[in-house]
């Protein structure tokens, strides 16, 4: 918290721009998230919302404007840019997985290697974090043993295994069944709950009305509207945004 009680902030991004080629993937982005908030980014499709959740990780670099991550700019390469992404985790659509490791081995691969964790230790930490997503019981198995959505929460312990300031979530539920989109939810609300700040590009309004501080909406590259879900879903401010949830709500 600052002197005057506002939140401190965790990630500011002003006035971003990001092109492929000819396309103006991102226009004059500026965002704010706080330390402890879950931002929640939906819109249509192609508007933009994955290349801005992987500018925060400089998985995709900016063509103009700047990112600050705790108060300082992304670093460029090299070892100061592991330990950002050591600082930011990331869930992705496919899992990622190693499919040679164990799911335990694929939890303490980052503690050992980048933290330099004892393996001991990174053990202990790996059968909590995966007792905590409920998979504690397939520790010994390997990725193609288990379901989607377990392969998912496996995704979501590698993150929390390197103690980050800040998880990413990239559509983290749109690879599932429909079946298992909703144990994986349930996890993602359960870090919300515990204050961890996520930025959550996804799908699923229930979450984003359930889980979410700020609902920021995405069109064309740009944030038409940000707001709490409760005014967003019940009294959207533009035409845009009002569109897009008249077509998503009525399925």
């Amino acid at each position: 918290m600052t002197e005057n009680g506002e939140a401190t902030p965790l990630v500011v991004l002003t006035n971003v721009n990001k092109h492929f080629g000819n396309l103006h993937v991102l226009r004059d982005i500026n965002l704010t998230i706080s330390r402890g908030e879950v931002v929640v980014v939906i819109g249509p499709s192609g508007g933009g919302k994955s290349t801005l959740c992987r500018t925060i990780n400089r998985l995709e670099t900016v063509d103009g404007g700047t990112v600050t991550f705790d108060g300082r700019p992304l670093p460029a390469e090299g070892r100061a840019l592991a330990m950002l992404r050591a600082e930011v985790g990331m869930v992705f659509q496919s899992f990622n997985l190693f499919a040679h490791k164990t799911i335990l081995e694929n939890v303490t691969l980052g503690p050992t290697k980048v933290r330099g964790m004892a393996k001991a230790k990174a053990r202990a930490l790996g059968m909590e974090l995966l007792d905590r997503v409920g998979i504690g019981a397939q520790a010994a198995k390997y990725p193609a043993q288990l379901s989607g959505g377990q392969q998912q929460r496996v995704a979501i312990a590698r993150a929390l295994a390197m103690n980050p300031k800040m998880i990413l979530f990239d559509e983290p539920t749109s690879a599932l069944d429909p079946e298992m989109v909703q144990e994986v939810l349930d996890v993602m609300i359960g870090l919300a709950a515990d204050g961890m700040t996520m930025m959550v590009v996804t799908h699923e309004m229930g979450f984003a009305r359930r889980a979410a501080d700020r609902v920021v909406f995405m069109a064309e590259g740009s944030i038409v509207e940000e707001s709490t879900p409760q005014e967003f879903f019940t009294s959207a401010r533009t035409d845009r945004a009002r569109d897009f949830l008249s077509k998503i709500l009525t399925h």
